[in-house]
C-alpha cells in the first residue's frame, strides 16, 4: 500500500514538474516574441488575428503602375471611352482659346461697321450707328435784300437772318433708303450711278448723292459747288433765293442751267422745310443753330410750321 502511495505521488509531482517547464518556456517564448516587435496572439474564443507590421518610418510603398481605365460608351455598344489625364487643362485651354477666338471675331465684327471717316470734327449719328463727316467748307452766298433785322452777335461775329430765332429741336428728315448722309460708305454703287467730273476730280452721282472714291468703296461727300447733272430727284423742294429759285434736296443746292442742273452754294436767307442727318446741333450763346459743314441754320416758323432758314455770319468789325 505504501509502495502505491509513493507511486501516485512521484507521478503527480513529474505532472506538476512538466506543466510548470511547459508554462515557463511558454512565457520566455511570449516575450522574446514581444520584444522583436511581433508575435501571434491567440485570444482565447480560438480566433486568430493577423500579426501587426512595423515597418521603418523611411520606408516607402512601392509605385503601383496601372493601366489606363477606359468605360463602356453609354450606348452599351462596346465602345470604349478613355478620358485623358490633363482633362482640366484641357478645359481650361479650351476656354482661353474659344475667348481668343470670340475676341478675335468681335473685332472682325467692330471693323465691318461704317465707323472709320476721316476728318477733324466728326458727328455720330445713334440711330443709323454711322459716323459723319463734318468737316467741309461750305460758302454761302450773300443775299441781295438788305437786312431789316439786327444780327444776333456773339463771340466776335454776327449772324444774320430774316426771320426771328424760334428754337425748335432738329430732327433729320428721312429721305428715302437711296439717300445717305456725308461719311456713309458703300462697297459698290447701283448701276444708276453716272461719273461728274469737278476741276479735274472724279464724282460719282446717284439719285441725289454724291460719292467719292475711297479705300475698297465709295463714301458720301458734300455735293462739288460746280457739278452738274441732267436730273435732280423728284422729290426735290423749289426754294426762293430773293433772285433766282433753286432746288433743294438733302442739303443739297442746284439752279437750273439751260437743261442740266448745277450744284450751288447755299444763299443766305433761303428758307428750307427739311434739314437731312449728319447736321451738328450747335449752341452759341443763346441760340441753338443746326450746322453743316461751315453753314448754320436758324430754327424759324413759317406760316405756323417749323423750317429753317440760312444764315449769313459775318466777323464782328
Amino acid at each position: 500500500m505504501k509502495n502505491i502511495n509513493k507511486t501516485i505521488r512521484k507521478a503527480v509531482t513529474i505532472c506538476l514538474a512538466g506543466s510548470f517547464f511547459l508554462i515557463s518556456i511558454d512565457s520566455i517564448a511570449q516575450r522574446r516574441v514581444g520584444g522583436g516587435g511581433g508575435g501571434v496572439h491567440r485570444p482565447s474564443g480560438g480566433a486568430q488575428t493577423r500579426p501587426s507590421v512595423n515597418r521603418p518610418n523611411n520606408q516607402s510603398r512601392p509605385a503601383v503602375n496601372r493601366p489606363a481605365t477606359t468605360r463602356p460608351g453609354s450606348n452599351g455598344s462596346g465602345t470604349k471611352v478613355t478620358r485623358p489625364a490633363n482633362n482640366s487643362n484641357t478645359k481650361i485651354s479650351n476656354r482661353t482659346n474659344n475667348s481668343n477666338r470670340n475676341s478675335n471675331n468681335n473685332i472682325r465684327n467692330s471693323g465691318n461697321r461704317n465707323t472709320n471717316i476721316s476728318g477733324n470734327t466728326r458727328n455720330v449719328d445713334r440711330s443709323r450707328d454711322i459716323t459723319i463727316n463734318n468737316n467741309r467748307n461750305t460758302v454761302v452766298r450773300r443775299n441781295t435784300v438788305v437786312y431789316a433785322r439786327p444780327p444776333y452777335v456773339y463771340g466776335g461775329y454776327r449772324y444774320h437772318a430774316y426771320n426771328p430765332y424760334y428754337f425748335h429741336p432738329y430732327r433729320p428728315f428721312y429721305y428715302g433708303p437711296v439717300w445717305h448722309p456725308w461719311g456713309f460708305f458703300v462697297a459698290t454703287l447701283a448701276v444708276t450711278a453716272i461719273v461728274v467730273s469737278v476741276e479735274s476730280t472724279q464724282y460719282h452721282y446717284d439719285q441725289g448723292v454724291w460719292y467719292a472714291p475711297s479705300s475698297g468703296g465709295y463714301t458720301a461727300v458734300p455735293a462739288p459747288v460746280g457739278g452738274t447733272v441732267n436730273n435732280i430727284p423728284s422729290g426735290a423742294q423749289t426754294v426762293n433765293t430773293g433772285t433766282v429759285n433753286n432746288y433743294y434736296y438733302g442739303g443739297t443746292y442746284y439752279e437750273k442751267d439751260g437743261s442740266t442742273y448745277k450744284v450751288v452754294p447755299p444763299t443766305a436767307g433761303t428758307i428750307v422745310d427739311n434739314l437731312p442727318e449728319g447736321g451738328e446741333e450747335v449752341t452759341i450763346g443763346d441760340v441753338k443753330y443746326v450746322k453743316f459743314g461751315e453753314t448754320y441754320y436758324q430754327p424759324v416758323k413759317v406760316d405756323g410750321k417749323d423750317k429753317y432758314e440760312v444764315v449769313l455770319v459775318e466777323q464782328d468789325k
